[in-house]
């Protein structure tokens, strides 16, 4: 429904109308009255401080200041009148916007007589009501470290010191890492990238590019076989350059390499810092206590916000998920390190999300204008004592002083971020107080079976790819940074230019 209102210190007519989800179309005209002013204004500032040849500084007359001005002054009314009155609109119509509106302003012409009519469109923060915030149900799992997770964590162990092996005439598996040249064809530009990695997986990347069911098109293929596929990139793909586009990929397999597992030796336990595998088992058991209390808590909070997203419908423009994407994987970062998981597990979390990071985006922002309003009713918040806290516990995993890690996270913008994380937890905790919590086992944990190894094994036929063959490890993990959600600062949203002087020539 239109919503009509008059701006009286202004005197614009602003029309505010629905333009889809989180959108609105504003629509605003500017009266002759208020034109007219702006451009005696403008001229009368040219008069004081534009050098004119023949006449003293404030002296010259206004038709000889629109003779040598014209365009340039009617330029800067125009961006004036736009500024001001596109901020007073969203200011007055407390519209709560996303971020600053665009407003083209070469397409907007200032009329020699009568009022002056555009219109712009901005996202709005999605308007909702909120679930039942008491009794929520939830499960609370009994934990317990036994035998099953120790050896577990074991063989997980092994298996990030493993090393990538070479098969001999064997067939590409599931997991297995495929060693290949690639031809990329992106709206007919061709790209063509030599000796790439590619893990076989589900929802997998060949150079970059998000490849659903790779593990279907790579399982049972041979050294020497080309496979072909035709995907179209999400439009709200992480990376900008590739988003929507249809790519066509060319895969062809030079070596396939398994993962086989570290010993169990002396030397994997001297790398880990105990002197047998006693000590060793001891060391995992106290660090599982408290990653399985911690892992209670979050399966908790998990369904905290399932039930929130369940019981809260909106819809979310595009192009905001789009920008989110990528905040969502560094985001993801500060969650797992916050969760105590080592750093050599982070990263497979990190690949396994960019598969996926539209959903996730999408989801983690409704998540963030949800708790942003359970804050509000509820009356949370968090102060710099906390946050300080929770940044010194954070820095003794990391292993550098606290403030040196504020300082960091303050210079990539990932302080605002962690803020509003630890915002949320507050929020979580206060829900669970309340909430209905019933208790659950926990499921068997049981040993899992190593992968079996092939029955021979090659040396490498090309040399780049042997080289490659050595200890995995694992990869940096992207810094956090703060949501792209930003409330409207009042700021103008059209740039103005600078007052023009002119010169007597010589």
């Amino acid at each position: 429904m239109d919503e009509q209102q008059e701006d009286k210190a202004a005197k614009n007519t602003v029309t505010i109308e629905q333009a889809g989800a989180c959108r609105k179309k504003v629509i605003i005209e500017i009266p002759r009255e208020t034109i007219t002013k702006a451009t005696d204004d403008q001229y009368e500032t040219f008069r004081r401080e534009a050098i004119v040849p023949g006449f003293r500084k404030g002296r010259a007359p206004r038709r000889l200041l629109e003779k040598r001005f014209g365009k340039e002054a009617g330029e800067q009314i125009k961006l004036k009148l736009l500024a001001d009155a596109s901020d007073a609109a969203i200011k007055d119509s407390k519209l709560d916007v996303l971020r600053e509106p665009e407003i083209n302003h070469e397409k907007i012409e200032l009329p020699a007589d009568g009022p002056l009519k555009f219109d712009f469109e901005v996202e709005v923060r999605p308007e909702f009501e909120l679930p039942a915030l008491e009794g929520i149900p939830v499960n609370k799992t009994r934990m317990e470290v036994t035998d099953g997770h120790i050896e577990r964590e074991i063989e997980m162990l092994c298996k990030y010191a493993g090393v990538w092996t070479p098969k001999e005439d064997g067939k590409v598996e599931p997991e297995d890492q495929v060693i290949a040249d690639v031809m990329l064809s992106v709206e007919g530009q061709e790209q063509k990238i030599d000796n790439t990695e590619i893990q076989v997986k589900p929802n997998g990347f060949v150079a970059d590019v998000p490849v659903e069911k790779l593990d279907e098109l790579l399982v049972g293929a041979k050294s020497g076989d080309v496979k072909t596929t035709e995907v179209t990139v999400p439009k709200t793909y992480f990376k900008e350059e590739l988003r929507g586009k249809k790519v066509e990929i060319r895969i062809t397999i030079k070596d396939i390499k398994w993962l086989k597992p570290a010993e169990l030796n002396q030397d994997l336990l001297t790398r880990c810092g105990v002197a047998s595998e006693e000590e060793l088992r001891k060391s995992i058991s106290q660090r599982l206590h408290g990653r399985l209390e911690n892992q209670a808590k979050n399966e908790m909070a998990e369904q905290i916000y399932k039930y929130l997203l369940d019981n809260t419908a909106f819809d979310l423009p595009v192009s905001v998920v789009a920008d989110q994407a990528v905040a969502v994987l560094r985001r993801q970062y500060v969650n797992l390190l916050m969760q105590g998981l080592p750093k050599e597990q982070i990263d497979p979390h990190i690949e396994q999300l960019k598969a996926s990071s539209d959903k996730q985006a999408e989801e983690q922002l409704k998540v963030f204008f949800i708790m942003d309003k359970v804050a509000g009713k509820l009356g949370v918040q968090t102060t710099e004592e906390e946050i300080n806290g929770h940044i010194a516990q954070l820095a003794v995993q990391k292993k550098i002083r606290p403030e040196r890690l504020k300082e960091e996270m303050q210079r990539d913008g990932s302080l605002e971020q962690f803020k509003l994380q630890v915002r949320e937890q507050k929020c979580v905790a206060k829900l669970l107080e309340t909430a209905k919590i019933t208790e659950v086992e926990a499921p068997v944990v049981s040993k899992v079976e190593p992968k079996p190894a092939p029955t021979k094994t090659q040396t490498p036929r090309h040399k780049k790819t042997a080289e490659k063959t050595t200890e995995k490890s694992p990869k940096k993990a992207a810094h956090p940074t703060k949501p792209v959600v930003k409330a409207h600062t009042g700021e103008k949203t059209v740039k103005k230019t600078k007052t023009p002087t002119r010169k007597k020539k010589t």
